[in-house]
């Protein structure tokens, strides 16, 4: 029997039984964060016997999950992840002991899948046959997948900006999908005002105790994969901060049974454009802000965090940590770093995480020497699109048909090939320039394009791509097309690239010197002759690849 013996208030310490799915609230000081407790000293009396006879997948540690006869019930199967040591991406940065806890191997390939299952089996368990979840993706599709083999109808609400191959994803797992065109806050009004009406159990994501309780197999799983040893921080990216908040229980769990000698520092992770719980720590304050979410990945959209900043914020200042937000693009840089480095494709969401930790990394606040772990959850499906852009593969025809192409014809798709592959990189922070010099170029041939909006931006794509040529402009954010030139002719993968330079400022004697012998032409953007910077893009490339094929 796993059913909590009671649940406990965690501000003033009242304590009540537990009652599944009846809004938790403390009955003396009205607090709505209540842990649940259970029998510990023969759950660490299983663990101290090597949890014998035990899957290895969350239910393992059942004994502190929120059911009464888990043996008796058909349980989806989540977690038993693996956790790995990063191998190239935190050695890069100079750390040698970074772990990545590797939740894409659910069900439906996140974390989330914890929370379904364990929900779900409580539902199955209180005879619950139709409930309602609100979701920015992830979530939605793991309880469609879970209440699918339950046999429970499933209405998921989701915001009509969530990529639409997810809410397919859910109504392919027979739920019933509901579009709310709004933020995630609204979507979950909407979705409670439902549940409401219709009288049908709401997941209450951070204040339902099954949902909660479900996260904290993750530092179970932690510590037994590392010798029943706690790392030094723990880092995951959050919208709403259910998980962070599930992780931590487990972890002071197992600290209070005395099997770890202390609890990590908790690094939490926001996207720019939604950070109300980072703006909230950087201001000292234990309450956050409602913001308007402006971000891109739609899965960290929650504007308003509620009380879980509070409990966050506390966590923070009990066992230290801190709280801090990347930009979208050191978002996508990471996701395109971690499957380059580790060979692991992960959604934007995650990816998050992982600039926040290079970011953190680089401020010299997470030490070299320190034992790290990572969330990693969600397959990059289906926002490729956003990282790889429209050029991430050349097409070559040979014929209409199915049938072999004759010789001329793969001749000419050769030819063809050859001429795809030819690369220009565009650096320039003005989205109307870029797209100009873009039509102009491609006006007269069929080149593969690539744009970048900074010099560091542009230096790292260069570094990768390495391009047959780069069209820079010279005034832009952080690093300038000076800056841009000098690295590029220092770095022996780039040195040999030609580089344009368009300015649209006016360029003095000196400058000029700076650019003399590193680039091959200078033009004026407000005066830009077309037909003899079009001609001169197609010597330079025609002359780089003579170059190439050892044309004299």
């Amino acid at each position: 029997m796993a059913k909590p013996t009671f649940l406990q208030c965690a501000l003033c310490g009242n304590q009540q039984p537990y009652e599944p799915f009846v809004p938790a609230a403390c009955k003396h000081c009205q607090s709505q964060w209540l842990e649940a407790h259970y029998d510990y000293e023969a759950f660490k009396r299983e663990i101290l016997r090597g949890i014998p006879n035990r899957p290895n997948n969350l239910w393992r540690y059942q004994d502190v999950l929120p059911l009464e006869n888990p043996s008796a019930l058909d349980l989806y199967p989540a977690g038993g992840t693996p956790l790995w040591l990063s191998a190239r991406f935190a050695p890069n940065l100079g750390h040698g002991s970074v772990y990545i806890k590797d939740e894409r191997y659910g069900p439906t390939s996140s974390f989330k899948d914890r929370q379904a299952a364990v929900a779900v089996a409580a539902m199955n368990e209180n005879g619950i046959r139709e409930a309602v979840i609100a979701s920015t993706g992830n979530a939605a599709v793991a309880y469609a997948a879970a209440c699918a083999r339950a046999g429970i109808k499933l209405w998921v609400f989701m915001t009509s900006l969530v990529p639409q191959e997810k809410l397919r994803e859910a109504a392919l797992f027979g739920a019933e999908v509901i579009r709310v065109s709004g933020n995630y806050d609204q979507t979950k009004q909407i979705a409670s005002q439902f549940a409401q009406r219709k009288n049908l159990l709401l997941d209450r994501g951070a204040s339902s105790v099954p949902a909660r309780e479900s996260m904290k197999t993750i530092a179970y799983e932690i510590v037994e994969q590392m010798g029943w040893r706690a790392p030094d921080w723990y880092i995951q990216a959050v919208s709403g901060g259910l998980g962070p908040l599930g992780v931590y229980q487990g972890f002071k769990e197992l600290f209070a049974m005395g099997l770890i000698d202390k609890i990590p520092k908790l690094a939490i992770i926001q996207a720019d454009g939604c950070s109300p719980m980072v703006q909230a720590f950087k201001a000292g304050k234990d309450v956050a802000e409602p913001v308007i979410p402006d971000t891109r990945i739609i899965i960290l959209s929650t504007g308003d965090p509620g009380k879980s900043y509070t409990y966050l914020w506390n966590l923070t200042q009990q066992y230290g940590g801190l709280m801090e937000s990347v930009t979208d693009l050191e978002a996508y840089s990471a996701m395109r770093a971690l499957a380059k480095s580790e060979g692991m494709a992960v959604e934007p969401a995650t990816a998050v995480a992982f600039a926040g930790f290079e970011k953190l990394s680089k401020e010299g606040k997470i030490g070299a020497d320190e034992k790290v772990v990572i969330n990693c959850t969600g397959h990059t499906f289906p926002v490729e699109k956003h990282v790889l852009g429209d050029q991430w593969a050349v097409d070559v025809h040979l014929s209409k048909d199915q049938s072999p192409a004759p010789r001329e014809g793969l001749q000419a798709a050769l030819e063809n090939l050859d001429e795809k592959t030819t690369t220009v990189l565009l650096i320039d922070d003005n989205d109307d320039d870029a797209l100009l010099i873009r039509r102009l170029l491609e006006g007269r041939k069929n080149y593969r394009m690539y744009h970048a909006k900074d010099g560091w931006e542009g230096l790292a794509t260069a570094r990768q791509k390495l391009p047959d040529l780069i069209v820079s402009d010279l005034t832009m954010p952080g690093m300038d097309g000076f800056g841009l030139v000098e690295e590029l002719k220092l770095d022996p993968r780039t040195k040999d690239i030609p580089v344009v330079v368009v300015s649209a400022k006016d360029i003095t004697m000196e400058e000029r010197g700076r650019l003399n012998g590193h680039i091959e032409a200078l033009y004026q953007k407000g005066s830009l002759p077309t037909r003899k910077f079009v001609d001169q893009v197609i010597h330079v490339i025609e002359e780089k690849n003579e170059s190439k094929s050892g044309v004299q």
